[in-house]
């Protein structure tokens, strides 16, 4: 017999409610910190009994969207959902799907060298001393494991600066995240050990390379360093990674 196709499960009457209250927030534009209904409104308003209202408004204070206060001038009010706070739910999501350095690197190598050629001849002088900041922290190569595994993740921090300026909201959050996932995956992998020069040479010397390219307003050149940058940053963290499961079969 043909098999059916799958089908979601149902959901629960509080979490539809807790969708249709979000609907209406949109449609009323109301913005973080504005007072929301009181629960007699809200049962009236949706056509839902007390308990329904009240599991669907912890439904989304428990996802940021409300926030309640007690008191004189309490009730409840829009709440926002921070980008740390996105960024850890998601990545509590991805935490068990095994990604690989290539899976990163697939995004990155096509998201970031558009975005360093967009930026090409827009930073300030403060934002590019930000940017040489950075570099500045692991401007010599690592001497310890420790060392090393700090290095790679302030050099992800380069990027994660950078995608903040791209004036493109969902592309910052993008590439922040995947820089957050790798440096994840950097330490709960151990992919910094052993220590490699040639990937902290390689990757210090791009990042400077490409801030001259966006002081300079070169932005085919910003496009190609970064695309170069992250094609030898993904060979390099792919042959660690191999290292990694060398060890642990040996182990």
């Amino acid at each position: 017999m043909p098999r059916k196709p799958a089908t979601e499960p149902k959901r629960s009457r509080p979490v539809r409610v807790a969708d249709q209250i979000k609907g209406w927030v949109v449609a009323q534009r109301l913005k973080k910190g504005d007072r929301l209904p009181g629960e007699s409104e809200m049962i009236e308003r949706f056509g839902m009994a007390k308990g329904t209202i009240r599991e669907a408004m912890r439904l989304l204070e428990a996802q940021g969207l409300v926030t309640t206060r007690t008191g004189p001038g309490g009730g409840s009010f829009v709440g926002e959902v921070s980008e740390e706070r996105a960024r850890a739910l998601l990545g509590n999501y991805f935490y068990f799907k095994d990604l690989t350095v290539a899976d990163i690197y697939q995004i990155r190598r096509a998201l970031e060298p558009e975005v360093a050629a967009s930026l090409a001849g827009k930073l300030s002088e403060a934002d590019l001393s930000e940017l040489e900041a950075l570099i500045s922290q692991y401007a010599a190569p690592a001497a310890t494991p420790e060392e090393e595994r700090e290095q790679h993740v302030d050099s992800l921090k380069f990027h994660a600066v950078l995608a903040r300026h791209s004036g493109n909201a969902l592309l910052a959050f993008l590439i922040r995240f995947m820089a957050q996932i790798l440096s994840d995956l950097t330490v709960y992998r151990k992919l910094y050990a052993p220590h490699n020069r040639e990937l902290w040479e390689s990757g210090r010397n791009h990042q400077i390379a490409l801030i001259a390219a966006l002081r300079e307003g070169r932005a085919g050149d910003a496009r190609q360093i970064m695309a170069d940058h992250m094609a030898t940053a993904q060979r390099f963290m792919e042959t660690q990674e191999a290292e990694v499961m060398k060890r642990f079969i040996e182990e």
